[in-house]
């Protein structure tokens, strides 16, 4: 069956189970409207109040990013109306962005992170006002997630690549037959965070179609798991913008976004954010930037805002404890972590077995098991927290984590003891603990012993013990080993076939598992994963056009390779000569819609160079300019240096200024080999000119250095010593290296004077010569009968106290 016929199928299907639904709904806006309002849950009964129209009736199409297939020439999965938003881009109204006090430029300077700044936010709480210490959040009922409609929502939305503007029509009506709740379900299922917001903001843009506020909150929930940031930030300012009543846990969620995408600074000041939309302080959001400063490292920091928290009137949970003990073991302080535990009763608020557990991590971690059992017993006797089930099958789980195989089964056994049935998931987090050090029968053993016990293994435990035999290059027992699963009535999945393919691969035998894979029809399904290892074995293997079949039919099937994967295998092409083929599988995956980015052109531009085929390469960066694709520095450097190689020396002066007309810092390399080919074809006043202008970009302390060098090296000593000044002026290490390569040079041309004069400059800049270079440089000078400059530069070393008074004629003559 076709894909245009399957989603022709789901749609019939779709609406049988809306076709009641859309009847009433889509009769008038208003009354749609109403009958959201209706069904939206009674979590604050304030939101449904506040669920009115924008007074900007273009609002939506300002501010919510659109949805789209790349490269695809039919269809636009959920496409927008606007040309502006693609799939995958974030762009925003800037008009808004001062509404809450943050503007899009980048990071600030850190330089005052440490400061209590972002305290000032705890003095605006109000310790007399009434609140609920109740923290709010979207729960999904199970019943909507398994709901038929949301699940063929989410598949058709994995189908995308392949629809029609006449699907994405009757899309749009199926969208309005779902409740929030469901619409909701649909945006938690995605596996893919970015296509859940996405999907939320084309939605958002549907005519008649409108978001109840807890999409909002679920949408942020979900973001508050990544680092899409800028997502977050946007749903909050549409939010403010809407009306919508905002929860200081959303806030949260903005702040651990941040935090995840490494803006600390941004993080915190989702604080003050809060503050001018006048959202009281909760101890929720508190609990929140404590856990952001531990995960920053900033422990003392953390201390003092509990202790601020305390003075303002809010009182610190079990949650905010939570996290300083975290906080205490990620910086070994176990003893004050402990201590912390033993003092939270005194405070009014008792450990619970999460405190206990964090420490333990730790120590499962470090393998002190003595320390582990004390920690357990305290449980028990000081805030009389009985282990169970949960408190040993986490310590199975943390020790199998971090590879003490032995002590987590040693635990299997002692909770069997007391009683306690640890079921096949401990025993398989052990199971592949053994696998991951080796030790692949004491696995076996186990598998073994777990069937004994009636505890029977499951498709995780036996693909456990599979990729332990493909580790070891056991390839036939892990044949074998599929076939056993067979007949325990464990059918394989995907993961153990890949387990198995990749076994082939790494053992040379690619060949073998495209065979297998090939065969899979009916029995299991290959992911994007299976295609990427037999694509890697056959590139390993040198078998470059197999590897680039592997890729188009994973491209085929849906699984988008990502850019480093593409990147890669353009990788090995141009290392093989074959820099033409890189460039057409370049072109392929960009019209298929695959993800590329500059460093595959840059790597496909590298591999022309190679090939000294120069005109390809600059055909590759104008056709970057076309699609806006912006070259970096790298770019530009693989260019200059093939320009330079060529002699097309005042091409890559202007390759050089491009580079810094563009925003671009030169690296080193690029220094290396402006200075190199320019020396070489004696182009020093260019290249002096052009030093300047790439110093003021970006310091480079030995660029003169190398320019001496090269000259050195080309034969060009005078122009060598015309530039000595620039070198000297911080008498260096590296500066003395670089004059006695100027004193040899002149040596090398018979013209001890000049090998001289680079001394005496030496010795001006309080820098003392090679005595052995500057025995060499007198017993020449001895011989074109210069005695006064062999005697002065003897003078000099005495003077230094480098040679003896009465030594000086033992050591020059």
């Amino acid at each position: 069956m076709s894909v245009h016929k399957k989603i022709r199928v789901s749609f019939a299907t779709l609406r049988r189970f809306s076709k009641t639904t859309l009847l009433h709904k889509c009769s008038s806006f208003s009354s749609w409207s109403l009958k959201s309002s209706s069904s939206a849950p009674p979590l604050a009964p304030q939101m449904r109040r506040r669920h009115v129209d924008t007074d900007n009736p273009d609002d939506k199409n300002h501010e919510s990013g659109g949805i789209g297939e790349i490269g695809s020439e039919k269809s636009r999965i959920l496409n927008s109306d606007y040309s502006s938003y693609s799939w995958g881009e974030e762009k925003c109204n800037r008009g808004i962005s001062n509404e809450f006090g943050e503007s899009e430029e980048g990071e600030e300077d850190n330089s005052d992170e440490d400061k209590d700044d972002d305290f000032r936010v705890l003095n605006s709480f109000d310790r007399n006002r009434e609140r609920s210490e109740v923290s709010r959040r979207i729960e999904v009922d199970e019943d909507e997630v398994r709901h038929p409609l949301v699940r063929e929502i989410c598949r058709l939305i994995g189908l995308r690549a392949s629809w029609t503007p006449n699907f994405e029509s009757e899309f749009k009506n199926l969208l309005r037959s779902l409740k929030p709740s469901q619409v909701c379900a649909v945006i938690r299922a995605q596996s893919d965070e970015r296509i859940a917001l996405e999907f939320f903001y084309w939605a958002d843009r549907q005519w008649r179609y409108r978001h109840d506020p807890m999409v909002y909150h679920a949408m942020l929930s979900v973001l508050g798991k990544t680092k899409l940031c800028q997502g977050a930030k946007r749903i909050l300012r549409l939010m403010a913008r809407r009306k919508i009543e905002i929860w200081p846990e959303d806030f949260g969620c903005v702040m651990v976004s941040f935090s995840r995408a490494g803006h600390f600074r941004k993080a915190m000041q989702v604080l003050n954010l809060m503050q001018k939309a006048g959202i009281e302080l909760h101890v929720s959001i508190c609990n929140t930037t404590v856990n952001v400063l531990v995960e920053w490292e900033k422990l003392e920091k953390a201390l003092r805002f509990v202790q601020r928290m305390q003075v303002v009137g809010i009182e610190p949970n079990v949650v905010t404890y939570n996290c300083l003990i975290k906080g205490y073991c990620e910086k070994n302080l176990v003893e004050d972590a402990m201590k912390l535990i033993v003092e939270m009763p005194l405070k009014g608020c008792s450990p619970d077995k999460v405190s206990y557990y964090t420490v333990m991590g730790f120590l499962c971690k470090e393998r002190k098991i003595d320390e582990l059992r004390e920690i357990l017993d305290k449980m028990l006797k000081e805030s009389n927290l009985v282990p169970d089930q949960v408190t040993y099958n986490t310590l199975i789980h943390m020790l199998s984590k971090y590879g003490h195989a032995e002590e987590a089964l040693g635990f299997i056994r002692e909770a069997e003891e007391r009683g306690f049935h640890v079921d096949k998931v401990g025993h398989t987090a052990v199971v592949n603990c053994f696998c991951q050090e080796g030790r692949i029968d004491r696995a076996k053993d186990l598998v073994d012993e777990m069937l004994l016990k009636g505890c029977t293994p499951d498709v995780v435990t036996y693909t456990a013990v599979l990729h332990g035999f493909c580790r070891i290059g056991e390839i036939e027992r892990a044949k074998k080993l599929l076939q056993q699963m067979y007949k325990h009535g464990c059918k394989p999945n995907c993961v153990s076939y890949t387990a198995l393919l990749n076994g082939l691969c790494q053992n040379g035998k690619s060949l073998e598992a495209r065979e297998m894979m090939n065969m899979s029809e009916g029995m299991w399904a290959p992911n994007a994963v299976t295609y990427s290892v037999v694509m890697h074995g056959f590139r390993r293997e040198g078998k470059l056009s197999e590897a680039c079949d592997v890729m188009r039919e994973m491209i085929g099937k849906g699984f988008y390779p990502s850019p480093v994967e593409i990147n890669i295998l353009i990788q090995s092409l141009c290392k093989a000569g074959r820099a033409d083929q890189s460039k057409k599988l370049l072109e392929e995956c960009m019209k298929k819609g695959c993800a590329v980015n500059v460093v595959n052109f840059t790597t496909v531009i590298h591999g022309f160079c190679k090939n000294d085929d120069l005109e390809a390469a600059l055909s590759v960066l104008d056709d970057m300019y076309l699609i806006n694709k912006h070259p970096d520095e790298v770019t530009y450097t693989a260019v200059i240096d093939a320009l330079g190689r060529k002699g097309r020396i005042n091409e890559a002066n202007q390759m050089t200024k491009k580079l810094l007309h563009c925003g671009l810092l030169p690296t080193q390399v690029t220094y290396r080999s402006v200075i190199h080919h320019f020396c070489q074809h004696g182009k020093v006043d260019d290249l002096l000119k052009l030093i300047e202008k790439m110093l003021r970009r970006e310091s480079c302390k030995t660029a003169y250095n190398q320019v001496i060098e090269k000259l050195c090296c080309f034969g060009n000593v005078d122009e060598a010593y015309e530039l000595l000044g620039k070198v000297l002026r911080t008498a260096s290490r590296s500066d003395a290296d670089t004059c006695h390569i100027l004193m040899r040079s002149f040596l090398k041309n018979d013209n001890p004077i000049g090998s001289y004069r680079v001394a005496c400059r030496m010795f001006n800049r309080n820098l003392v010569p090679d005595l052995k270079l500057c025995e060499e440089v007198s017993k020449k000078l001895i011989l074109q009968q210069k005695f006064d400059e062999a005697d002065k530069l003897i003078l000099r070393f005495v003077e230094r106290g480098h040679i003896p008074p009465n030594g000086k004629k033992a050591a020059f003559v």
